[in-house]
């Protein structure tokens, strides 16, 4: 199938709904509205073709997008093109799906890591604490927590929302599984505040770092 066969496929699978949902948690005008589980069909189909993802990638439609990171080769990109992707970004799903299927998976993440880490861009520097919450939660060797819960401190509150998300699972990370700073954790996230009343459904956890925290440490008992 060609790019522009793809697009067309997307289009009629677009639905209201979705579509609402979708433009509430901050996407743009460039969607169909198409369920995730259409898109993972689709990309299932087409298997690995990195070339037609890139083609895809550049249509900077939402759902053609998450089809191209499904079927994109990782290691056929440089870290050049990594970071313009991410500073391409518009959408948050999108982001996630890259972090997830792309960025954690290419050898060149932590030099990424640290370029992100003191980026003004929001798409690059949440991806920088998406990261980074990943190392404090597998492998915190080499990082200086304390450095990351003043900074946490000082910019959570006034950071874009796109990184507001980030730098939380950061802290939620850094409280759930280390003990020595898990008090100071707790109090800042008590103390900022953010997604103290984040709406969640029924059997899922709190974003709200406090509760978020307890309840990852309760599990590990």
């Amino acid at each position: 199938m060609t790019a522009k066969e793809i697009l067309k496929q997307l289009k009629s699978l677009g639905d209201d709904a979705r579509r609402k949902h979708n433009t509430k948690a901050g996407a743009g005008a460039n969607q169909f509205g198409v369920k995730m589980g259409d898109i993972r069909a689709i990309a299932k189909k087409l298997k690995t073709n990195h070339a037609l993802a890139l083609e895809l990638w550049k249509t900077e439609n939402i759902e053609a997008r998450m089809v191209a990171v499904l079927v994109m080769n990782p290691k056929e990109l440089s870290a050049d093109e990594i970071d313009a992707m991410v500073r391409s970004l518009t959408f948050a799903y999108v982001a996630d799906w890259l972090m997830s299927y792309v960025i954690k998976t290419h050898p060149d993440k932590e030099t990424l890591r640290e370029k992100w880490m003191a980026d003004d861009d929001k798409w690059a520097a949440r991806a920088g604490w998406a990261l980074t919450a990943g190392r404090v939660a597998k492998n915190a060797k080499g990082l200086d927590l304390k450095a990351l819960l003043d900074r946490i401190e000082v910019d959570m509150a006034s950071a874009p929302p796109e990184v507001q998300w980030t730098m939380n699972a950061c802290l939620a990370e850094i409280g759930i599984n280390h003990a020595k700073h898990r008090k100071r954790a707790l109090a800042i996230g008590e103390s900022l505040g953010i997604y103290r009343d984040y709406p969640v459904s029924k059997g899922c956890t709190s974003p709200f770092a406090p509760i978020w925290i307890n309840e990852m440490v309760k599990r590990q008992k």
